[in-house]
């Protein structure tokens, strides 16, 4: 049993200690940023500014990107550099401005632009990543929940819409540690997307990889090439995988990609002449100096695993010590990504943000993981463990388990009146 005048007590001390801590987002740590200095050296004179293909990376055009990091982000991916545009720091940009695109002039020859129905949707597998669901929001375009199984996207469900709806355009996935839930997508589930028949001419999957090699044991979890699959069933114009560097070099000045079918690319590339004369092709040069293979990446992805991991593993091993016995807590374990996803006993997680924040402890906002801010449930909480220090996170995840035990307490007393 739950002592909550104990418990109470206990609160009122750490927060009379003023502390100051946040989780609230997935960031690299400052550790893991400092782990990448050279590369703010690697490219220091004017005879260094050439690409491969004698492209001076100085000057103007280039919207592909130089082939050192087309031909990088293909072979992470799994396809050939045609199929890759390489962009500026943000994948979630890219993403942006394909949505924008759509809108205002479709995605195919035929087909309307988006912003010419009464109404268009997506599928949202929740709980998902925040950042999709406000893309969504700020274009209007209806949003429609969709579970997220052990396996990925609950796939009756998604056959079902996309073949009976033609105004559902679209659908949000995190294929690999999916944020927040950590799952990775089953062979079963990439085969199904993969043969997918949409009632929708229009329709197409956005699927970010963001954390494709952010793996956090020697077990990774393994990803079927999506567009291995869906080549066999000529449905490859159905997708478009983003990725970034962002959580590999630096957060804010990294290097996002797209892939596509040729056909998506080549109509993605006439379409942006009319928006930029190219991206940074400096910082596209020096990325690719220091990560030249695929390996070099894996290697700089241990070092970051050596930062992270022990942080996750502090939160488990406090998480089960403190919340291990009660009822309805759960927390997931992911193989990689940069997330814990905590599921509480309903009508909960907003109190335990509400608590931690008095406390001195920001948290993501609850709600944040499904669309529009509005867990039905209001029980999912998602941690966010890299950013802070272990000596951070030691003060930290005591305290989030105190908040989360009084919110249960409070929970209960209401019940009983």
């Amino acid at each position: 049993m739950l002592d909550y005048n104990a418990l109470l007590a206990q609160y009122e001390t750490i927060k009379a200690k003023g502390k100051k801590l946040d989780m609230s987002r997935g960031k690299p740590s400052p550790e893991q940023l400092g782990t990448m200095s050279r590369i703010l050296t690697v490219v220091t004179h004017n005879d260094q500014c050439f690409s491969e293909t004698g492209t001076d990376c100085r000057n103007y055009g280039g919207l592909e990107g130089i082939n050192e990091m087309r031909r990088l982000f293909g072979n992470l991916m799994g396809v050939s550099m045609e199929q890759v545009i390489v962009g500026g720091n943000s994948s979630l940009n890219m993403m942006f401005d394909v949505l924008a695109r759509a809108m205002l002039h479709g995605v195919k020859e035929g087909c309307k632009p988006w912003c010419k129905y009464d109404q268009i949707s997506f599928l949202c597998p929740v709980p998902g990543y925040d950042r999709h669901f406000a893309m969504c929001e700020f274009f209007g375009i209806n949003m429609i929940n969709v579970p997220l199984l052990k396996d990925g996207p609950d796939m009756d469900l998604v056959e079902k819409l996309v073949s009976e709806d033609e105004t559902i355009k679209g659908i949000w996935c995190v294929p690999k540690y999916a944020n927040p839930t950590g799952t990775t997508y089953s062979d079963e589930v990439v085969r199904r997307f993969a043969q997918l028949k949409p009632a929708a001419k229009d329709f197409r999957v956005f699927w970010d990889n963001a954390y494709i090699v952010h793996d956090l044991t020697d077990t990774p979890d393994q990803l079927l090439n999506i567009f291995e699959e869906a080549e066999k069933y000529g449905n490859d114009d159905l997708f478009l995988e983003f990725m970034s560097t962002s959580k590999i070099s630096y957060s804010g000045a990294g290097i996002s990609c797209m892939a596509s079918s040729r056909n998506n690319i080549n109509r993605i590339l006439q379409e942006m002449k009319f928006q930029t004369i190219g991206h940074d092709k400096l910082n596209q040069l020096r990325h690719s100096k220091v990560f030249r293979t695929v390996d070099d990446v894996k290697a700089q992805m241990q070092v970051h695993r050596s930062i992270i991991a022990p942080k996750f593993y502090l939160l488990y091993r406090v998480f089960e010590e403190e919340l291990g016995p009660l009822e309805n807590v759960q927390w997931t374990k992911p193989n990689g990504g940069y997330f814990i996803c905590m599921t509480l006993p309903n009508g909960t997680a907003k109190r335990v943000e509400e608590l931690a924040a008095g406390a001195g402890l920001v948290l993501t906002k609850a709600g944040a993981p499904f669309p529009y801010g509005k867990d039905p449930n209001d029980n999912v909480l998602r941690i966010a463990p890299t950013y802070p220090s272990l000596n951070e996170l030691a003060e930290a995840a005591p305290l989030l388990c105190c908040c989360i035990k009084l919110a249960i307490c409070e929970r209960e007393q209401i019940a009983q009146k």
